[in-house]
């Protein structure tokens, strides 16, 4: 049996799921998809009708990309380290630089070189902002067409038809700062 502070801290688990997820705007259809746990499941976790276990939180915990204390609104342990692990989509590995969940979103973004696939433009709600850090990028916005070196910086609205990629010789490596749409878009699904 737990301490009354833990039966507490169980407690506040079903409400500070809830603002996890609203803060990125899923659904719980979304979340279900996810992480494998049943929307029925999740609905009564958030309203605290299901007592959370390890089982559950950890894969809650994954798709929130945050650590289990902060999944559970534990204290603050005084480490400021962000320790996140990489993410590899479509051959980019997105690594996080924030450890807040919602809003805006921060990563290093390692690019590969791509292949000679024509480049396909994708519209979705959101602004971009992107800092070369290394290597060449290319910027297909609307009708143009930006090579970006190190050091440069680029910001745009995410409604503008877009397509980021390297054109090489070598890697490249990117900031990258969105919020939960755009985060969607390249990070999770």
């Amino acid at each position: 049996m737990g301490s009354v502070g833990d039966d507490d801290v169980l407690r506040r688990v079903g409400p500070r799921l809830r603002q996890l997820r609203l803060e990125r705007e899923a659904t719980l259809s979304d979340l279900a998809e996810e992480t494998g746990i049943s929307i029925s499941t999740l609905s009564r976790l958030e309203s605290g009708q299901r007592r959370p276990t390890l089982e559950l939180l950890l894969p809650l915990a994954r798709a929130y990309r945050v650590a289990l204390d902060e999944l559970v609104d534990a204290p603050e342990t005084g480490d400021p380290r962000i320790r996140s692990k990489p993410i590899v989509r479509h051959g980019r590995t997105f690594i996080s630089l924030t450890r807040r969940s919602g809003g805006l979103q921060s990563f290093k973004i390692v690019m590969p070189v791509d292949d000679d696939r024509s480049p396909t433009l994708q519209t979705h709600e959101g602004y971009e902002w992107l800092y070369v850090l290394s290597g060449r990028v290319r910027l297909l916005l609307g009708n143009r067409d930006l090579a970006l070196e190190a050091g440069e910086v680029v910001e745009f609205d995410t409604r503008t038809p877009h397509w980021v990629g390297n054109p090489g010789p070598a890697p490249a490596e990117v900031l990258a700062i969105f919020g939960p749409q755009g985060e969607r878009m390249h990070v999770r699904s």
